[in-house]
């Protein structure tokens, strides 16, 4: 639709003026805003029943045929393919809460939808858009508040919570056969990496490596004190395995350098070419006298190694791995407490790390490099073992959103109970606010705490038990000051979960409500969509044509 523009006093014989380019489509006022809204409520829907441990799971097959079977909500609008761009912005939503709270990505999904179909329950009552949006930030405003008056505060370092919260966030995954296991190894991981930066608590995930390889059963599943490497050792001669290893960490490569002017030299005798070569191993032989030199046995290189520098290498008895990450080399220096080398010839002994053992090890059909022993590490590694492809990708995603939930609980100390209880405490408070409140802004307020109520209630829905009853059992719980209430799936009960230990960060509950708050009144503030012209292409002749 073409957007036309009359001049001053224009009448019939006016010239039209094209202000957008021909072919661009245009929606409008509400009929803009209703799209935007019916496109959020279908992505909602379609992720809606994959909540709680008694969700269902989505088969997502990509372009080439690969398959990916997940009860994730991160991993689902991430793989899905959307095009409109309210959709997309969902799938920014949901990546935004995976990268800030690392678990909650469903919720905050249909949280998002649910705002929204509220907020088309009150246009079709005449209450503008502007008036929606104040009352739904009044309401977010209050529903932190309320989440710092029933936050439960725990020890950071408390083992026992910590591995309840990792439990949860595994316990509607399919590695919940093995969840008591893994939470053992997720919570040490946590613990042994935790750092303190300008006076806070902080647990950075890049320090926690996760390596993958097929084979064995979760349960064969190791944290190691130390980096696992997916290399081998570079030289046959090398020893496979030193004890008491002192390692070296070099960025620059150990091979003769290349001159940056290209030069020619004119060869006169073979005598020449000799000396060349004769040459040419003398300084790779330096280099290595000068890291052998300050006791070394372990060598990792970010770049290549020369086939002479690792006869050399070979010959000293030392290990030597080449073509390592950088992210890799700069864990290895956090773990074992080295410091990477740029020049090999300024090596001195204060450069090296320690580690009890560095070890090639056959892992399934490959080789791997252990680091493994050391003193309080900094970094530490995941080897995750399973029978399959998808049962190992799988449970690198559970993992990773226990580790972001333990984090949680070490930055914060804070807790919420888990099972819709903390959804509905919240529903309640936000409606005592609401009457508070004058005019339309009670009205907002109001759906804005049913849409807060979706959440136990798809819990309910996704159990196969009947939402009506179940909710207003649990309604009535909570207005009996039985906070701690939420729905047990399993039993089918309204019941104390948090003597059940269903717990969960608060950090997670904070964040969707306020990711789905502001995504929604964004969507709300929408009333022009301006799409420009799609380029279509037609194979003619050989030719493309515009």
């Amino acid at each position: 639709m073409a957007m036309e523009a009359g001049g001053a006093g224009a009448g019939a014989g006016a010239i039209p003026v094209l202000i957008l380019k021909e072919g661009t489509s245009r929606t409008k006022g509400r009929e803009a805003l209703r799209l935007n809204i019916t496109v959020a409520k279908a992505i909602a829907d379609t992720i809606r029943t994959t909540l709680s441990p008694k969700g269902m799971q989505k088969m997502l097959v990509d372009p080439f045929g690969d398959v990916i079977i997940t009860h994730d909500g991160a991993t689902i609008m991430k793989e899905i393919e959307v095009e409109h761009p309210t959709a997309k912005m969902m799938v920014d939503l949901a990546k935004s809460q995976e990268q800030e709270a690392g678990d909650g990505t469903t919720t905050v999904v249909i949280l998002a939808g649910e705002l929204l179909a509220k907020a088309e329950d009150l246009l079709d009552l005449g209450i503008h858009p502007t008036v929606i949006i104040s009352g739904y930030r009044k309401a977010v405003e209050r529903a932190k508040e309320i989440l710092d008056e029933v936050a439960i505060k725990v020890d950071w370092n408390d083992k026992e919570v910590l591995k309840k919260v990792a439990k949860i966030a595994m316990g509607s995954k399919s590695v919940a056969v093995a969840k008591d296991y893994l939470a053992e190894l997720v919570v040490d991981a946590a613990l042994q990496v935790v750092e303190e930066k300008d006076g806070r608590r902080v647990v950075d995930l890049d320090n926690i490596k996760i390596e993958k390889k097929e084979g064995g059963s979760l349960f064969d599943t190791k944290l190691i004190q130390g980096i696992v490497l997916d290399k081998e050792v570079v030289h046959p001669r090398m020893p496979r395995r030193v004890v008491g290893a002192k390692i070296a960490l070099i960025e620059s490569a150990l091979e003769v350098k290349k001159p940056e002017i290209s030069s020619k030299i004119r060869v006169t005798s073979p005598a020449q070419v000799k000396e060349f070569i004769e040459q040419e191993k003398k300084m790779l032989a330096e280099l290595v006298e000068k890291i052998a030199a300050t006791g070394a046995n372990v060598v990792f290189c970010q770049k290549g190694i020369d086939d002479v520098a690792q006869h050399f290498l070979a010959k000293h008895g030392i290990l030597a791995v080449r073509r390592v990450r950088k992210s890799d080399m700069e864990k290895l220096a956090k773990a074992t407490g080295a410091k990477i080398v740029v020049n090999v010839k300024e090596i001195t002994e204060a450069d090296l790390g320690y580690a009890e053992i560095v070890e090639e090890r056959r892992v399934g059909e490959d080789k791997m490099v252990f680091v493994e022993g050391c003193k309080n590490p900094k970094a530490v590694s995941i080897l995750i073992r399973g029978g399959e492809k998808q049962v190992i990708d799988e449970a690198e995603r559970n993992l990773h959103d226990a580790l972001s939930v333990v984090r949680n609980v070490i930055e914060d100390g804070k807790i919420v109970v888990g099972a819709g209880a903390v959804w509905m405490d919240l529903a309640l408070k936000l409606q005592e606010f609401a009457k508070t409140l004058g005019g339309k802004e009670q009205n907002v307020v109001l759906k804005y705490a049913e849409a807060v109520e979706s959440i136990p209630k798809t819990l309910i829905e996704n159990a196969g038990h009947d939402p009506i009853i179940k909710l207003s059992e649990l309604r009535k719980a909570h207005s009996e000051g039985k906070k701690e209430y939420g729905f047990n799936i399993y039993t089918g009960e309204v019941e104390n979960m948090l003597e059940k230990d269903i717990i969960e960060p608060e950090r997670v509950t904070r964040r969707a409500i306020t990711s789905a708050t502001e995504f929604a009144t964004t969507i709300l503030k929408i009333d022009d969509i301006i799409a420009a012209a799609g380029k279509k292409f037609e194979e003619k002749g050989g030719k493309k044509e515009e």
